[in-house]
């Protein structure tokens, strides 16, 4: 079963419009739908992650929080951005699937597209599954010209081999 609690206009209003927390102790806190934008903070570096969508619900028991309609993810600390349809935050297993036309941008332009994305707070790492009969879309920033700290040189031409003396 679902535990769902509502606050009031006027304690949304005494709330600060980003909730500061530990991401370890977020199971403690109650969300309410109404409250549009909630920032977890991870243990021990108290590092913000910010989640803004239309709704946003919250399981005690599981201690899951879910955000629906136009979800919005900024991780300043690893330099992470995510807009995705709906997203679902397991404190305890410390992981983030989102869903519905997932988008994540990483530092220096790297970013993923995909229906469905998964990514584990403690690992850093994504894992990304398209929609069906589609393709996940990665894109990585690569430097040109430098390869190794030297310059790219052209390839060498290719010998004729036909032979010709």
């Amino acid at each position: 079963m679902m535990s769902s609690y509502r606050l009031t206009k006027a304690q949304i209003r005494r709330c600060a419009l980003s909730l500061v927390l530990p991401v370890t102790l977020l199971g403690a806190m109650v969300i309410p739908p109404q409250v549009q934008s909630v920032t977890a903070q991870t243990s021990g570096g108290n590092r913000p992650l910010t989640i803004r969508s239309d709704v946003q619900e919250y399981d005690a028991k599981s201690q899951v929080v879910t955000a629906r309609g136009n979800v919005q993810m900024l991780y300043p600390a690893r330099q992470i951005q995510a807009t995705a349809t709906q997203a679902q935050y397991f404190s305890k297993e410390r992981r983030i699937d989102f869903s519905g036309n997932v988008y994540i941008l990483q530092q220096g332009g790297n970013s993923i597209r995909a229906e469905k994305v998964t990514y584990l707070i403690d690992e850093g790492r994504f894992v990304a599954l398209p929609e069906s009969n589609r393709q996940v879309e990665s894109i990585y920033m690569v430097q040109d010209g430098e390869l190794g700290g030297q310059s790219a040189k052209p390839a060498p031409k290719t010998p004729d081999l036909k032979g010709s003396n």
